[in-house]
């Protein structure tokens, strides 16, 4: 590598590689150093939760292999490789006792699944999915299975659950929640949904917790906080994720979900950035792509010394559960309204308006998906 301190982008998930494409348009010469925790293959992460029903293995997934994402980007990439401190006095970032030199550095290291306690004899067969190696190990593990216990009824626990039954398997949800997707989706809609997904064969069991999980013979027994005992052969966890924030915090960054960043991304110490799912931008932290791909492009700019903020406009967010599809753009943040359903069955049209009788946020679910196009128009932007 040149002598000149490179730009160094932690993560090579989607935040990662799509801030390395954006920037290299703009900036062909300045080396470019990304460093991985995991394999480095390009992947989309949305894809995780469609590989069974695609029948998709992991490598079926993956698109490109991280040597030719060197070569695409003109970057040196570090994969299994653990970052284990940031100097921002120095500009500095250290692995192990090697220290790494930055121009300007970049957290793109995403989030992480929230573990859940639970007792038992069969924590081996709990199986969180947040990246292509935690798919692998998980569809190896449910070869030759058939009954699988999903905890979490969030958007990316519904989306597992009509991905896995369309593959196959029998599917139990488990989640302390009144209803699918809390805190995102309008009761009817939510009703909507867990109809479509119960109409795969996936059983809900909303309100109590996993208590233990034990052997029994070749499978396991799934003991909930309510008494019930489910018979499953193992266990998805999609209970939610939380942004990685310790080793911003250990450095001295402000944290607070995520890590605060303005709206250019930048951080509390000068030449650091952060973005993607670690990333709470001007108190917003949203874990889709579509604020990703805004903040990957502005942050292109800024690096490449087009200072740049970014903006969000309408970002409704399609949710992957063709069993009952659903598009939800939930009203911006301090912005309150009344709900108004209108529909029958699975086909709904929730619609959100302000006191002028503007639509602020919708849910669409089923036949009325149809109308997002011109819903949108309509919305204000989440962060203008």
């Amino acid at each position: 590598m040149s002598e000149r301190a490179p730009l160094v982008i932690i993560g090579t998930g989607l935040a990662g590689y799509n801030l390395a494409r954006e920037w290299r348009k703009l900036d062909s010469e300045t080396p470019l150093l990304m460093i991985t925790a995991d394999d480095g293959r390009s992947y989309s992460k949305p894809m995780l939760s469609t590989g069974f029903s695609k029948n998709k293995d992991a490598d079926g997934l993956a698109m490109a292999e991280p040597g030719a994402m060197a070569e695409q980007l003109n970057a040196r990439i570090l994969t299994h490789t653990r970052v284990t401190g940031i100097d921002p006095g120095h500009q500095r970032i250290w692995i192990g006792e090697e220290e790494v030199r930055y121009r300007d550095l970049v957290l793109a290291w995403g989030a992480e699944p929230i573990r859940v306690p639970v007792e038992g004899d069969a924590q081996d067969a709990l199986y969180p999915i947040n990246d292509l190696e935690d798919y692998a190990r998980f569809r190896q593990a449910a070869a030759g299975k058939r009954r699988v216990l999903l905890l979490g009824a969030g958007l990316i626990g519904c989306e597992f659950a009509n991905d896995l039954s369309s593959g196959g398997y029998q599917l139990d949800v488990v989640a302390p929640c009144e209803q699918v997707m809390p805190g995102l989706l309008h009761p009817a809609a939510a009703k909507a949904v867990q109809a479509g997904l119960e109409g795969l064969g996936v059983r809900f069991h909303l309100g109590p917790v996993l208590a233990s999980l034990k052997k029994a013979g070749e499978g396991l027994e799934a003991h909930l906080s309510d008494g019930e005992v489910i018979p499953c052969d193992l266990v998805v966890s999609a209970v939610g994720l939380r942004p990685r924030t310790e080793l911003a915090f250990a450095a001295g960054l402000a944290v607070n979900r995520g890590i605060v960043v303005d709206r250019s991304l930048r951080t509390s110490h000068a030449n650091i950035y952060a973005l993607g799912d670690c990333a709470e931008v001007d108190g917003l932290n949203l874990l889709y792509v579509m604020p990703l791909m805004a903040c990957a492009r502005a942050l292109a700019q800024t690096l490449a010394g087009n200072p740049s903020q970014v903006a969000y406009g309408p970002m409704p967010v399609t949710v992957k559960t063709p069993a009952c599809p659903l598009v939800v753009s939930p009203p911006p943040r301090g912005m309150d309204g009344q709900w108004l359903v209108e529909g029958s069955g699975t086909d709904l049209k929730v619609l959100c308006r302000d006191t002028a009788g503007r639509v602020i946020g919708y849910a669409l679910t089923g036949a009325a998906v149809n109308e997002k196009l011109a819903l949108n128009k309509e919305l204000p932007g989440l962060m203008a």
